[in-house]
């Protein structure tokens, strides 16, 4: 089985006709994968709420993750300025690939009712974000911690530069996208 690092490698030959590369330097390639988790809401009713969140981001992405504060206060949400809100968590290199890695092989087969990502998450600036419902899929989650489930957002930055190339250059990763179904209402 090729790691993303060897099929980001290949996409080049593949992609270098149709989108004219004149050399290596000019395919896409990942520059980094950013992680979110909000803490919102729940850190109101459980104050160590963040650094189960952080611990557990630690566990899965071997990385620190780093608490993120509100810029300005919302009475509307009862949130004050300065206020931990979220959880992030930046991926670069070695562990960006090995997180993929483990993301695409091992944790997405064990999503339940997974029919894959939708390309409607890449961006005009060819930016793939993704949402995990449960860190459970995750293999360094262990069974006695189910009582606290919480989601992540997960951003792949590239230097794609546009939609169309980044569609492309993240089906050539592997990133398993939704198939479009035919609409069956249409008139031919």
């Amino acid at each position: 089985m090729k790691s993303i690092k060897q099929k980001e490698n290949e996409a080049y030959e593949k992609m270098k006709a149709k989108f004219g590369y004149k050399n290596k330097m000019a395919a896409p390639r990942l520059l980094k994968v950013v992680i979110n988790s909000g803490t919102g809401s729940g850190i109101k009713k459980d104050k160590d709420r963040n650094d189960l969140v952080m611990d557990r981001l630690a566990k899965i992405t071997g990385q620190k993750a780093s608490t993120r504060m509100s810029k300005k206060s919302i009475a509307t949400f009862k949130l004050r300025q300065g206020e931990p809100i979220g959880v992030v968590v930046t991926l670069r290199g070695f562990r960006m690939y090995s997180f993929l890695d483990k993301l695409l092989n091992i944790a997405i087969p064990r999503t339940k009712d997974f029919r894959g990502i939708s390309s409607n998450g890449v961006d005009n600036m060819g930016n793939l974000t993704f949402s995990v419902r449960e860190h459970t899929i995750f293999p360094e989650t262990v069974d006695e911690e189910l009582r606290d489930i919480f989601g992540m957002a997960i951003t792949l930055v590239a230097t794609t530069k546009n939609r169309e190339e980044a569609l492309v250059f993240f089906n050539l990763l592997g990133i398993p996208f939704k198939k479009e179904e035919p609409d069956h209402n249409a008139k031919a």
